[in-house]
């Protein structure tokens, strides 16, 4: 967490703000506490974006698609004010870092991690894909490792699936380039395949340490997303098999349901990584596999 500076807010609807999380494309995240005592995280969008009706109404159906969600991994949304001058979310806090800033750290996860980090997250989609959402930029830094799981975050730019809502012109892609599926980036019409793409992908990351679509600008990226297959790495004789980035990208409907493999984790227990006596956190090389009695 980073100390706030001058001229950064310091109290936002009945919070105050007590230091920076984080901060990317879409606003600033930070550390706050309500005055019942509870700690929350306050996304705040910047500035810039508010007078942005096409932005406002992308954050507005943020909230909404996060307070349908809930569940056990997703931050639930506590309080919001998308009318606000500039407008902000309160979410719960979940003390844990990235998947990406855990991998720059550390490196690749192991394997049985991997496998866990993939039950948790295909839960979630399946949550988030029930309710007829499209979660439509999973990454790294999407992803929150908790000691009691991973839980996906930051619903953006989710949008529904049944055609009524959408922010994006014709063959205008959103996301996040590398993690995108190819449908996705043509601008083509997306379901919950997309998502499961961008799992995959997030998965050949955490097990190998570099990204499955490696390039030097967006350009290079989207091009190989769509024409070229995934650089699994040591993936490959592992795990590579039911990374989903292996599986055909082409679809004409929703993807089969993971295979995962002989003994892995079909569902992630809350507090798991706390059972017979875990020293470590569940995501570390130093972590006994697996921790999950």
């Amino acid at each position: 967490m980073q100390p706030l500076e001058v001229g950064e807010p310091t109290v936002v609807g009945p919070y105050r703000l007590l230091g920076r999380l984080g901060s990317g494309g879409m606003g600033r995240v930070y550390l706050g506490r309500s005055t019942g005592g509870r700690t929350v995280a306050v996304k705040i969008v910047h500035p810039h974006f508010a007078l942005d009706e096409e932005f406002r109404a992308r954050f507005r159906r943020e909230v909404e698609a996060a307070r349908r969600v809930g569940g056990a991994w997703t931050a639930p949304v506590l309080d919001a004010d998308p009318e606000a001058s500039v407008p902000w979310v309160a979410t719960g806090y979940a003390a844990g870092p990235s998947l990406a800033a855990a991998v720059t750290d550390g490196g690749p996860l192991p394997t049985h991690s991997v496998r866990a980090l993939g039950a948790g997250l295909a839960e979630a989609l399946s949550a988030v894909h029930g309710l007829g959402l499209v979660h439509r930029d999973v990454k790294p830094s999407n992803v929150l490792l908790t000691l009691d799981g991973p839980l996906l975050i930051d619903f953006g730019i989710a949008r529904a699936t049944d055609g009524t809502a959408s922010l994006t012109s014709t063959g205008v892609s959103v996301g996040s380039p590398g993690y995108m599926s190819p449908e996705q980036i043509l601008g083509k019409g997306i379901a919950g395949a997309a998502d499961v793409f961008s799992l995959g992908a997030v998965l050949a990351y955490a097990g190998t340490g570099a990204p499955p679509f490696p390039g030097d600008s967006s350009a290079s990226l989207l091009y190989k997303v769509v024409h070229e297959e995934p650089e699994l790495g040591s993936l490959e004789g592992s795990c590579g098999s039911w990374s989903p980035t292996a599986w055909p990208r082409t679809r004409t409907g929703g993807p089969a349901p993971p295979r995962w493999p002989s003994g892995s984790p079909r569902r992630a227990r809350p507090g798991w990584s706390r059972a017979a006596g875990c020293r470590d956190p569940w995501w570390s090389r130093s972590a006994a596999a697996p921790c999950s009695c």
